[in-house]
């Protein structure tokens, strides 16, 4: 096993094929805050469908918000899911908020399990967030103001979260495509550090960006 310490700016390289580093802090924070700002207006769509307020503010559609949130759709969805679909997403906008501030700024590296476990949290919910849209459009037949800033919000974080899911990815291919190891793969999945490995993060880093 190596045990080089990279010196700090080293931590902060860019990732080819992107003109800087994905897992930057400057990358991240934004992405943090936006998933907050969601996660603070999902509770308080939450706090409606759990009867804690009498209505929910919506300046565009009026009533629409109330009538989505409490639709036989979201219904069916709470009977399927055991939880109302808003406090569903502040646990999915809390957990990008958490998984976003974990790691250094180069987690793309050494801490891959917990960029893809963020991939995993922020893809499926901006997919989940368009399918609900598209419930409000055809099925339920009213907008929920609230419901579409939210769905915009979980696009952009999708657009946001990709550049570093997608080094991780990178670098997990082509430590496989090097070695053709599972046992180190495996340790490159995990963050674990060695010669091979090293070898395989500077093949990335140097490629030519775009």
């Amino acid at each position: 096993m190596s045990n080089v310490t990279l010196p700090v700016d080293d931590l902060h390289r860019n990732v080819p094929p992107y003109s800087h580093n994905p897992s930057a802090w400057s990358q991240r924070i934004p992405i943090c805050l936006l998933a907050f700002v969601a996660a603070v207006i999902s509770s308080h769509l939450a706090l409606f469908q759990w009867g804690l307020i009498e209505t929910t503010w919506d300046p565009v559609f009026g009533d629409g918000t109330n009538d989505v949130l409490k639709s036989d759709t979201a219904k069916r969805m709470y009977g399927i899911l055991g939880i109302h679909d808003a406090a569903l997403g502040v646990l999915a906008y809390l957990g990008d908020a958490v998984l976003g501030l974990a790691g250094s700024p180069r987690r793309w590296q050494y801490r891959p399990w917990l960029v893809i476990l963020f991939g995993i949290d922020v893809i499926p919910l901006g997919i989940v967030s368009v399918v609900l849209v598209l419930c409000q459009a055809f099925v339920v037949g009213s907008w929920c103001f609230l419901c579409l800033v939210t769905a915009a919000i979980s696009l952009i974080l999708v657009y946001w979260a990709w550049d570093e899911v997608r080094a991780s990815l990178t670098y997990l291919w082509i430590v496989w495509r090097q070695n053709r190891s599972k046992r180190l793969l495996w340790d490159a999945f995990w963050g674990n550090r060695s010669d091979a490995l090293e070898h395989a993060a500077e093949t990335l880093l140097s490629r030519e960006t775009t």
